[in-house]
């Protein structure tokens, strides 16, 4: 489990870097139990807009303003892939005076809304790794939005599951799973630390406008939850995967966007205004992404010595099923088949970090023993992330 690297042309010959072999142990998912249909969405969001229209149809009338158009279940389907979405609240979204889920404050002695949904996807996946809680070194929360600044929810889980050692939040928006991978992966190959846990829990929902007919559609609750720790060359633990190595890349772009933060309040003007939640120029992202996400993995399969046709699964960030297609056929000069690219997106929509969680978790057991795979996110930033592992047991 240890490789010993001699790195004379750098430092004297004493000094040896330890070099371990990290691998993923465990995946855990929590799936919201409320659901909410592409027909019912689109009921409630063509109520909104004949109620938009009436209450402004002087303005419209006389060209001040443009009327809002309906959408459709078709539509939805035919654009991004996606037929339904978990929800951590239904009735708020539905609601065409409110359209935004309900969730609660909770009191500072209660648990966070993002901290419970990650303990439990995190349990599932210690559950799943058979590591003690004893043996994990570091929480680490990568998500798209935190409901709070400080502390950290990855503090706070770290309490809830009775860990030691240390924890922290990071936000890559829709690639935070990817680069929270590298980060954990990177501590334990130097040795700082023998096992971690990531956790992405998103309540998407939160941070989506409803009443935008180019988006409304596209995002859903959930949280997955990942142990990695440090290889034995002589104990592999069931389903369990070696990480080969990882590629990052940013690039700033303002496609994709989200302008709430603590700011906010020193400039009241602006509060509640259609910035402060999430929105994109879908034409120009899916234009300019896929070329990055497809080069980066090529080029990241090149650096390991392997060919795209060792690949048997290309677990996908689940943001549309268009996206994923191209992407397939740049990486793969054909498209690739369900059973390689899996596609959770038409059940659960997309789930910024965790999307490419969700395919790995659900359809990793298909792959057998040495078999290759990667795990892709991409989102805003732009950035881009990629994982190689290989199946060890």
């Amino acid at each position: 489990s240890v490789k010993k690297v001699n790195c004379h042309n750098q430092f004297p010959l004493s000094i040896l870097i330890l070099m371990f072999k990290v691998q993923i142990s465990g995946t855990g998912l929590f799936t919201p139990k409320e659901k909410i249909s592409n027909e019912e969405l689109v009921d409630s969001y063509n109520k909104y807009v004949d109620e938009y229209n009436a209450s402004n149809s002087k303005e419209i009338n006389n060209g001040s303003l443009e009327p809002l158009e309906k959408s459709s279940a078709e539509f939805i389907e035919k654009a991004s892939g996606v037929k339904s979405r978990y929800v951590q609240n239904k009735s708020g979204i539905l609601d065409t005076s409110f359209m935004r889920p309900r969730l609660n404050e909770r009191s500072e002695d209660q648990i966070s809304n993002l901290a419970e949904m990650g303990v439990i996807a995190a349990k599932e996946a210690i559950k799943n790794s058979q590591i003690d809680i004893k043996e994990i070194d570091a929480v680490i929360v990568a998500c798209s939005n935190l409901e709070r600044a400080y502390p950290a929810i990855a503090i706070e889980i770290q309490n809830e599951l009775g860990i030691e050692g240390f924890a922290f939040d990071m936000n890559v928006a829709c690639s935070s799973a990817t680069f929270g991978i590298q980060t954990i992966f990177d501590m334990i190959k130097s040795g700082s630390i023998k096992s971690a846990l990531m956790v992405n829990p998103e309540i998407c929902t939160g941070h989506l406008n409803f009443k935008d007919r180019d988006c409304h559609f596209i995002f859903g609750d959930v949280a997955t939850a990942v142990v990695l720790e440090r290889m034995s060359e002589d104990i592999h633990k069931n389903n369990s995967y070696e990480i080969l190595g990882t590629k990052l890349l940013t690039e700033f772009s303002n496609n994709i966007r989200n302008n709430y933060g603590f700011l906010n309040s020193s400039s009241p003007e602006g509060v509640g205004k259609a910035d402060k939640l999430f929105h994109q120029n879908g034409r120009k992202v899916f234009k300019e992404v896929i070329p990055k996400v497809s080069n980066l993995i090529k080029d990241h399969l090149e650096e390991n010595k392997l060919a795209a046709e060792d690949l048997k699964g290309m677990y996908l960030h689940q943001a549309n099923e268009n996206m994923n297609v191209l992407i397939s056929k740049y990486v793969l000069g054909k498209e690739a088949s369900r059973d390689l690219a899996p596609v959770v997106l038409d059940e659960y929509a997309n789930t910024s970090s965790a999307g490419s969680i969700i395919a790995f978790h659900k359809h990793n057991k298909s792959l057998k023993k040495d078999e290759l795979a990667i795990i892709c996110s991409f989102g805003a930033g732009y950035s881009v992330g990629n994982v190689i592992v290989k199946k060890i047991a």
